[in-house]
């Protein structure tokens, strides 16, 4: 029986921007895109492009406040530059411009239908990379995200009595997510990110771990700067999968952003396209319908090889570990250098890496000790 998959697309992105100066560039979106079917990604046998229906208001309130929508929509439609801190509106983090309010509903809309694909119309994995906005909160816009599409599309998949796993393997920890179920036992959330110390959002550390029906499941993997492909693949191994497994999941959410990245201009992690690629065949050998969003990533090449690579796992696809022909002819009057999609693995240097290899080690353990009790063996609480 042929597997079926998803690419959620929209119909254009003209005009949507964050400014000039700001990291976030929506072109990368576009590159991906030119990288995917370069590859012939784009028509493989049992996949579909979707274009999704447009999110309603009633969808947005189950994870947002409606003053801070009414605020957000206010300043979209807006025909000057406005400015509203309360809810993190305005500033050099999170601009408002032209139609920004419509621009974050792309992203929850794509998310949703991703979502109800996997569950209603069988499908094995959608994948929506306009999302991913893990950083929003309730009532306050942070980290580039204005709404938040995961708590949007995980609240829907709740309602409809559908069990979560939400892995997110940013660079940042997935704050906004983790807020919003903190206090549940439906919805396991595991974030594999940059240590909060002297990093954005400052939150995610090991000990944050749920409250109420919700203790034992949000889990934190802080890894330190200079975490390489080994290393993040070992947090992987030793607390993620089993517990993921353990967790046994109707749905598997990811967002799979691609700021882990060594050559990433804000972070500091030493993770490559062999680290990421390791992860995604793990998590698609499982074998759980799949909802999948993009996230954050600011070297472009990086995010458009990250995804393309996501794209193929989820499909099923080997594709060649050099970039075609075509592609590279496309990027070299932008500059870009590459040659390969996949890279070798890399190895920090040996005195950073100790370090995080110790701080690694170190949260292992706590999250042995404190969280496996929940899933894993005799006092795991039973499937509700």
């Amino acid at each position: 029986m042929l597997t079926k998959t998803a690419l959620i697309t929209c119909a254009d992105l003209t005009g949507f921007s964050y400014g000039d100066h700001h990291p976030f560039k929506v072109q990368r979106f576009r590159l991906a895109r030119d990288l995917m079917a370069a590859y012939r990604l784009l028509e493989l046998p049992g996949m579909e492009q979707r274009v999704p229906r447009k999110v309603t208001r009633e969808e947005l309130l189950t994870a947002h406040a409606p003053e801070y929508l009414d605020r957000l929509k206010e300043f979209s439609d807006a025909c000057e530059s406005r400015a509203d801190f309360r809810y993190g509106l305005g500033d050099l983090e999170n601009p408002i411009f032209p139609g920004v309010y419509d621009w974050a509903c792309l992203g929850v809309s794509g998310t949703l239908e991703a979502a109800r694909l996997v569950t209603e119309e069988g499908f094995a994995a959608a994948f929506n990379p306009f999302g991913g906005w893990h950083h929003a909160q309730h009532s306050r816009a942070s980290g580039f995200s204005y709404l938040n599409d995961a708590v949007v599309a995980i609240n829907h998949l709740v309602g409809r009595g559908k069990r979560v796993v939400y892995l997110d393997i940013d660079a940042h920890h997935g704050d906004g997510v983790q807020n919003a179920f903190y206090q549940s036992d439906r919805v396991l959330t595991i974030s594999l990110h940059e240590s909060g110390i002297y990093f954005f959002p400052g939150t995610g550390f090991e000990r944050e771990t749920g409250e109420g029906m919700g203790k034992g499941y949000a889990v934190n993997v802080p890894l330190l700067a200079h975490t390489d492909d080994a290393l993040f693949m070992k947090a992987f191994d030793e607390i993620a999968y089993p517990l993921i497994a353990a967790f046994d999941p109707d749905v598997l959410f990811t967002q799979l952003g691609a700021d882990t990245f060594r050559t990433d201009p804000l972070t500091r992690l030493e993770v490559t396209t062999h680290g990421y690629t390791y992860l995604l065949k793990k998590l698609r050998a499982l074998r759980i319908p799949w909802v999948a969003v993009g996230g954050g990533g600011y070297d472009m090449m990086n995010v458009a090889r990250a995804w393309t690579i996501a794209w193929a796992v989820m499909n099923d696809r080997e594709i060649s570990p050099r970039l075609p022909a075509e592609f590279i002819k496309l990027i070299g009057p932008l500059g870009y250098p590459h040659r390969m999609l996949l890279d070798a693995m890399h190895w920090a240097q040996e005195d950073e890496r100790n370090a995080a290899l110790d701080a690694v080690e170190r949260v292992i353990a706590y999250l042995r000790a404190h969280i496996f009790p929940v899933h894993i063996g005799g006092h795991a609480k039973d499937r509700g």
